[in-house]
């Protein structure tokens, strides 16, 4: 590990050191995921690795935090790898490793999530990207990576069948994080969102979020004894305005979308004078 305090915050261009890299790896759909080691092999040769992850499956958690439970740690293998397994969140997952652990990361890697995570929608309920999100708040840049998926039960099906699917992604992350070690992390940016296509035909396009993943529906069925509950469900947008993230993946294109943790709506700032009378 990389010794070190975190910056106060990210700077405008946050640049790297020419020695070996330390990256915190982690995810939302758990330790053993089929992605999130795909990411490792495409990351070890080059830069100190420390993986800490959920111990399971952990999607659409945002960025949750467990506050009202315990949290415990317990190390797995994978081959002659030793991982860090949270029973907890991505996100409980990111303040271990820095707060616990004595990780000192140069960056943080999210994924490779099975599934995208694009629009509006996912970055406020995305695991992977809440991940990022932490880190970043942090003073910790942070890189979250997805792949699409055609078939939105693969999400929750054994993952080990979906290995052959990473091979085309491996070598986006490679090129990606060593773009941003060589380079330096882009100004004004928090997290990296990057999106792969299951099948890519076109090159990196830079993108802005579209405003929805889903159409969202829910679903009314009886249990046994007459009484409803509800799944929460719906088909995947097909298309969006050109520019967005939608839309790039859907060309077959990368989507890289820059996000930022300011959340603040400026440009409404004027009408809420108005409204408060303040002017």
């Amino acid at each position: 590990m990389i010794s070190g305090s975190p910056p106060d915050s990210i700077p405008s261009h946050h640049h790297f050191s020419l020695k070996r890299p330390c990256i915190l790896l982690t995810n939302d759909d758990g330790v053993n995921s089929e992605g999130l080691w795909a990411a490792y092999d495409a990351l070890y040769e080059w830069a100190d690795v420390v993986v800490c992850a959920p111990a399971t499956q952990q999607s659409a958690v945002g960025r949750s935090l467990s506050i009202f439970e315990p949290l415990r740690v317990n190390t797995v293998s994978r081959g002659d790898i030793t991982a860090y397994a949270v029973g907890g969140k991505p996100t409980d997952s990111v303040i271990l490793a820095l707060f616990a652990l004595g990780v000192k990361p140069d960056l943080v890697v999210s994924g490779i999530n099975i599934g995208e995570n694009l629009s509006y929608e996912a970055i406020t309920t995305s695991g992977t990207v809440g991940a990022a999100l932490e880190a970043a708040n942090h003073g910790y840049p942070a890189v979250a990576f997805s792949l699409q998926i055609e078939d939105q039960k693969e999400k929750f099906d054994d993952a080990r069948h979906l290995a052959d699917r990473f091979s085309e992604s491996k070598g986006v992350v490679r090129d990606v994080i060593r773009r941003i070690l060589e380079k330096g992390f882009p100004s004004f940016t928090h997290v990296m969102n990057v999106n792969i296509p299951s099948i890519i035909t076109g090159g990196y396009e830079i993108t802005h979020l579209a405003e929805h993943l889903f159409i969202t529906g829910v679903e009314k069925r009886l249990d046994p004894r007459g009484k409803p509950y509800y799944w929460i469900n719906g088909p995947l947008v097909t298309d969006a305005p050109e520019g967005t993230d939608v839309h790039a993946i859907h060309k077959g294109n990368i989507s890289i979308t820059p996000i930022t943790l300011d959340c603040t709506a400026y440009a409404g700032t004027d009408d809420l004078k108005r409204l408060f009378s303040l002017e």
